[in-house]
């Protein structure tokens, strides 16, 4: 039987640790974007992928539930944003199909850990 530990950083955290794989997805998948969007969309959804982790961070170090869920759910729009970033670099063939798919997968799947978080608080 698998012996469950304590969470007592925000790195403990499922959700925050598949957040990070996000953001380096992301930040390795811009750097072949073209060199005008840098301030554009690259710049973007690199600013709305480190949002999500940032949110859950200061989310977790919050000390009313309130606070917490505020946080969090700013995170889950971040996620959001960054899923219509994604459509939008597709769409103009900054990312190739297989990669958007990834990484859609990837927003797709912070997002549920964030909506299971959330209901976890609500539940508290």
């Amino acid at each position: 039987m698998e012996v469950k530990q304590k969470i007592q950083s925000f790195t403990d955290l499922v959700t925050w640790q598949e957040g990070h794989k996000l953001v380096l997805d992301i930040y390795k998948s811009t750097k072949s974007f073209p060199k005008e969007e840098m301030f554009g969309l690259t710049n973007q959804i690199r600013r709305a992928v480190v949002s999500i982790t940032s949110n859950i961070a200061e989310g977790f170090n919050r000390k009313s539930i309130k606070d917490k869920t505020h946080f969090y759910v700013m995170a889950h729009g971040s996620v959001a944003e960054v899923q219509n970033q994604l459509l939008i670099a597709r769409d103009v063939q900054y990312l190739e199909k297989s990669e958007f798919s990834q990484i859609a997968n990837q927003t797709v799947l912070v997002h549920k850990l964030l909506t299971g978080l959330i209901k976890s608080l609500s539940r508290s």
